[in-house]
């Protein structure tokens, strides 16, 4: 048996509002029943019966844990305390509504092929019992309705149950994924900064490769030019135009890591 939540053969809980209608149906058999004369013969066994019946409803909603086997017992006993109260008075043909209320707890305590069987159970018992007090005709008219009734009450919980099963889905996916798009943003930025770290790094080795050699040799030329001067006065020309071209070429190395620096064209529109 499934334990997945969002499986359809999950269970069903049972909701307020179903447990008071079903427990209003089960008083207006009840009081429908006393107000009928004819019930005073049998009333002790009737009132039995009833109150069988209400306690095994009871518990089969409350103790929804209960062990399998026990479950099915507690719906054979209800079985046979609508049929005893039917075949007291079969004129009674409204009590077949019981069996109509035992879909509901039936169809939140199973799952699967199981909840189908007792459907087809009560709606057989249904039927039969009807047919078998009343007649053929008359039993099978009385008991369509209730019939149809015993399809639709499991048939619209586990419809509504499929339904909050797939909004709960939906939720829970949409919290993922917003998850999801946290940390891709969070990794981006990471990857960003990756990016800017590399991207200063390569422009230092730059520098030191380029720039920083540039100024070291313009440097020694300059020393190298004030030594000539004293010495060799007619060399000096030929240093200086050495420290112009050193020069130009270290402000060009410049200029070009400068503008890696700045930020794109349609960045800078952006800001």
């Amino acid at each position: 048996m499934s334990n997945d939540p969002y499986s359809s053969a999950a269970r069903i809980r049972p909701g307020w509002i179903g447990v008071i209608i079903m427990f209003l149906c089960f008083v207006a058999v009840v009081i429908r029943a006393l107000a009928i004369e004819e019930i005073r013969s049998i009333l002790v066994g009737y009132m039995a019966a009833g109150l069988t019946y209400f306690v095994l409803y009871v518990l089969l909603l409350v103790v929804p844990r209960m062990p399998e086997w026990l479950k099915h017992v507690f719906l054979g006993l209800q079985c046979v305390a609508v049929l005893l109260a039917l075949s007291r008075w079969p004129e009674f043909d409204f009590l077949v509504v019981l069996f109509l209320l035992m879909t509901y707890p039936l169809a939140i305590i199973f799952t699967g092929r199981v909840r189908w069987i007792w459907v087809f159970i009560l709606m057989l018992l249904t039927s039969g019992s009807l047919i078998f007090f009343l007649g053929v005709i008359r039993g099978l008219a009385l008991s369509l309705t209730t019939m149809a009734g015993e399809i639709v009450v499991p048939s619209f919980l586990i419809a509504n149950h499929e339904t909050e099963t797939a909004r709960i889905k939906s939720q829970v996916l949409l919290k993922e994924l917003q998850e999801t798009h946290q940390q891709l943003e969070l990794y981006a930025a990471q990857v960003e900064d990756l990016a800017a770290v590399q991207e200063r790094n390569r422009l230092a080795r730059e520098l030191h490769d380029t720039v920083s050699q540039l100024i070291f040799s313009i440097n020694l030329t300059a020393r190298s030019a004030q030594l000539l001067l004293q010495k060799d006065p007619a060399r000096v020309p030929q240093h200086l135009h050495s420290l112009q071209e050193m020069t130009t070429d270290a402000l060009g190395q410049l200029r070009s890591l400068i503008s890696q620096l700045r930020p794109p064209q349609n960045l800078r529109d952006q800001t």
